[in-house]
């Protein structure tokens, strides 16, 4: 039994103790996604015009997943160094456009086709 628990012990070792991650491990994960969504706003308000910005963050509220591919592409662009001046409220519009269109193609359309109750049944 001494045995075992002195294998255990150092096949935990050996493996750099890759259990469940303790505390001080979970506490810098969650300030490392913090400081990376922190950096990711400041670009993004670098890049963007005040009223561009509301109209994302509004955006946002509605639909989390479109606000934030266009953020997505927004900072690909500064990246890229394809941005000259900052993304205006109309450059946002067709950003969105464009996220609109590579969406519908991708998603399957769904039609609902009810019966209409036969009125006149000779039941």
């Amino acid at each position: 039994m001494a045995d075992e628990q002195q294998r255990l012990a150092a096949m935990m070792a050996a493996q750099g103790g890759k259990g469940a991650p303790s505390q001080e491990e979970l506490e810098a994960q969650e300030e490392a996604k913090r400081s990376a969504e922190e950096q990711r706003r400041t670009m993004l308000a670098a890049c963007m015009t005040s009223e561009a910005r509301e109209r994302l963050a509004r955006i946002a509220i509605v639909k989390p997943d479109k606000a934030r591919s266009v953020e997505n592409m927004i900072l690909a662009a500064a990246q890229r160094g394809a941005l000259t001046a900052k993304v205006s409220e109309e450059r946002l519009v067709q950003l969105l456009e464009q996220v609109n269109e590579r969406e519908g193609a991708s998603k399957p359309k769904i039609t609902i086709q009810r019966r209409r109750p036969n009125l006149f049944d000779d039941d």
